[in-house]
């Protein structure tokens, strides 16, 4: 089974299992994963973000295979709250 097929089958749920598996060194039942299947997890991990998810967060795999890597500006506009919550005129208040 190649790369592509193998991503096909994969629901976001399995992801998700498989995401947290890899996060935390234990399975769901939190039984440890092997240092294989830890190894082999991270790469469809990575693989799914990249293919499926299309992820353009930080430190993800981006579609083109790269790091996403950001810049403090772009950091900075995407997790700042917005400053301006409402404005009125002076006859309006």
């Amino acid at each position: 089974m190649n790369l592509e097929q193998m991503l096909a089958t994969v629901t976001p749920e399995v992801f998700e299992n498989l995401k947290y598996a890899v996060e935390t060194g234990k399975w769901q039942n939190g039984q440890r994963l092997t240092t294989e299947q830890r190894e082999n997890s991270l790469q469809l991990v990575l693989a799914y973000q990249a293919k499926v998810e299309k992820s353009n967060q930080q430190f993800t795999i981006g579609e083109d295979g790269e790091m996403v890597m950001k810049s403090k500006r772009e950091l900075q506009r995407e997790f700042l709250p917005e400053t301006d919550i409402a404005r009125f005129n002076q006859d309006d208040i």
